[in-house]
């Protein structure tokens, strides 16, 4: 059996504060040990329950965040950015699907570090009206392959989502969040334990048949409203994108992972749109 594991920091117990978030901030070492001694025991408790292979795939920021040197041997680890199919490359080939460290969406209250997909760049993304976050984008990705998710982790508001749309998933919490910028979590040891108990239940589910692919059939209406509307500006220079107003545009997708790679085209658009703002200094 193989394994994926997709790994986003933002919703790894003890990071709150917005230095802990990329490799040129002051404590993200921090984070990146935290992040890494998560992605490195979880392999190890799925090569343990039967997974002999295992794909991780670095899915926070720049994509450079794991110490690829403490990972098991079993582990083949995906890094860099940018890629066509971003926080699920690498997928298509394994028969269950982890989710670690996620967060939730754009707008959501008492949940650190709320965005979706780029928190400088979009506000919110449908798909056939149903807003989404990246747990649900990249769910419903996987299952246009059949692979379920078998397991989510991160702050509670994005297990409460985890729980409605895939019920069949274990979850583990690994922080209760205030704020934006504060949040409480269990100790290590017992994030530890409670995960290993939450991946050996998992893996159990699977091999019962007790999980299933979370699927979004057919055509999928893409909506994207942009936090500014030079984003939206570039993002109607995509063939097939409709502009709905001054912030917001729509795509109508053949599948779920045509939604994705239109997605992530205008999120890179825009992010040159945003370089060269930042470089004129035009406001």
């Amino acid at each position: 059996m193989k394994a994926f594991v997709s790994v986003d920091l933002e919703g790894m117990p003890y990071i709150v504060n917005v230095e802990q978030l990329s490799i040129n901030r002051k404590l993200f070492n921090e984070a990146r040990k935290i992040m890494t001694l998560i992605v490195k025991k979880a392999c190890e408790y799925l090569h343990e329950y039967g997974f002999n292979d295992i794909v991780v795939a670095d899915s926070h920021g720049h994509m450079v965040n794991i110490e690829f040197i403490e990972l098991p041997e079993y582990v083949e680890l995906i890094r860099g950015y940018p890629r066509a199919l971003s926080m699920i490359t690498g997928s298509v080939e394994c028969d269950a699907a982890l989710m670690l460290g996620y967060h939730a969406k754009s707008g959501t209250e008492y949940s650190t570090f709320d965005h979706t997909y780029s928190s400088a760049i979009i506000d919110q993304v449908k798909l056939n009206d149903i807003e989404v976050s990246e747990f649900l984008l990249n769910a419903y990705a996987l299952g246009y392959y059949d692979i379920p998710v078998i397991l989510v982790a991160g702050d509670t508001k994005l297990i409460e989502e985890a729980k409605r749309y895939t019920p069949w998933a274990k979850t583990v919490t690994f922080k209760e969040s205030y704020s934006r910028y504060s949040a409480k979590s269990p100790s290590l040891k017992r994030i530890l334990k409670t995960l290993n108990n939450a991946i050996k239940n998992a893996v159990e589910s699977f091999k019962a048949g007790r999980v299933k692919p979370l699927k979004l059939n057919g055509n999928v209406k893409l909506i994207v409203r942009f936090k500014s509307s030079a984003y939206a500006d570039a993002a109607e220079l995509i063939p097939g994108i409709k502009r709905i107003n001054g912030v917001t545009v729509m795509y109508n997708a053949n599948n779920i992972i045509e939604a994705y790679k239109v997605l992530e085209l205008t999120v890179l658009a825009s992010h040159g749109v945003r370089s060269i703002i930042s470089s004129s200094l035009i406001n």
